[in-house]
């Protein structure tokens, strides 16, 4: 089987009111997709964010250096790529654009075998844990607002979420998330998301003491993610545990997370960190130090590596009718969550399926690389 092209697009899906985070605000969503088709008919779907950088570098950089190969080499493809890419800053846009190949190689792979991905890598059939995300800031929005958003995930079966924080002071922001955890009471877990926010570990800490008095499940990325030596800190203080990763690229840069003692709970993103290839290195590395994974959003492909990963403790979902960042709008047949759980999908790979109609209507972007031959 061999590789004969790969195209690139980027799918941008508007959102209907602006969403605010610690110290960001979006209007739209955008996704960059590569699709890898091959000799034998099978088509790899593979995604991640990262617009028009991204989308350059898979069109310009990934895509001329997988054409033409197995795509089953996944292994082998991945370390070509990686070492082929060292004098062009491969950290950054590159590995993105080398994470959504691989997880469209790693599709053909399971879908040649006949099998979903999850079974491939060794996971029984059956669900995983979910948490909800949500709680993000909206122009004019109350703590009452807010309770009444994450209450509607609990009416719906979920029994963990997560909110976002540091936009506020850490008192007006503890004031949230008290009225919250009052709101939903002791048989719902809430973890916080301050999105790399808090200015500083001395701020984090303030507001990371305040939110363990109320019972936090954890603090995710107080910090900017380079300021490895600040988050150590705020972790050795807390007892509380803090979680960090969805921007980390590659085993080393966990490998340094974990030797820092600067995250209790490991989050890779599969469209950040290298994709599929690379994730199960970071699960491995994450056990060998008794550490918990809770892999960053893209709940198609998380809920497959989650089943095959004893230790993990979940998938992040956000619902498509709340208006935040979900994928859902391009799918044919989206994820649907029961009592709190996923199933993976139980197609043949992925299971992601785009809509075609949905793809056309949001693309900004598209480029096809074709195959000039067999690589060697």
């Amino acid at each position: 089987m061999r590789v004969t092209r790969i195209e690139s697009l980027i799918v941008a899906v508007p959102l209907v009111r602006p969403v605010l985070l610690s110290r960001q605000t979006f209007t739209t969503r955008e996704f960059n997709v590569a699709l890898v088709h091959t000799d034998e008919g099978h088509v790899g779907v593979g995604y991640g964010r990262g617009g028009a950088l991204v989308h350059a570098a898979i069109a310009g950089t990934v895509a001329p250096l997988v054409a033409g190969r197995d795509p089953r080499a996944v292994e082998a493809i991945w370390q070509d790529v990686y070492e082929a890419t060292a004098l062009v800053g491969r950290r950054g846009a590159v590995l993105r654009a080398l994470s959504v190949v691989d997880i469209a190689l790693w599709d053909v792979r399971a879908k040649a075998a006949g099998l979903p991905l999850g079974r491939l890598l060794g996971a029984d059939a059956g669900d995983v844990p979910a948490y909800v995300s949500g709680g993000y800031y909206r122009e004019g929005q109350t703590t009452d607002d807010l309770v009444r958003e994450m209450a509607r995930w609990v009416e719906r079966g979920f029994r963990d979420v997560k909110v976002r924080v540091g936009r506020l002071t850490p008192v007006e922001d503890a004031a949230r998330i008290e009225a919250l955890r009052r709101g939903l009471g002791d048989g719902v877990s809430v973890a916080v998301d301050a999105n790399q926010g808090l200015r500083d570990a001395a701020t984090a800490l303030d507001l990371g003491r305040r939110l363990e008095a109320l019972g936090v499940r954890w603090l995710e990325e107080p910090l900017a993610a380079d300021d490895v030596a600040g988050a150590a800190r705020v972790a050795a203080a807390l007892d509380m545990p803090v979680a960090a990763g969805e921007v980390e690229q590659t085993r080393w840069a966990f490998r340094d997370l974990v030797a820092a003692s600067a995250a209790d709970v490991l989050q890779p993103d599969v469209t950040v960190v290298g994709g599929v290839t690379e994730w199960t290195k970071v699960a491995a590395l994450a056990s060998t130090h008794g550490l918990p994974v809770a892999p960053h959003y893209f709940t198609e492909v998380h809920a497959h590596l989650v089943a095959a990963t004893p230790g993990a403790l979940g998938v992040e979902y956000f619902y498509p009718d709340a208006d935040i960042i979900s994928f859902d709008p391009l799918l044919v047949e989206a994820l649907v969550p029961r009592d709190g759980r996923i199933a993976p999908s139980e197609r043949p790979g992925v299971g992601i399926d785009l809509d075609p109609a949905a793809v056309e209507r949001f693309r900004v972007a598209h480029e096809v690389v074709e195959s000039r031959g067999a690589a060697a």
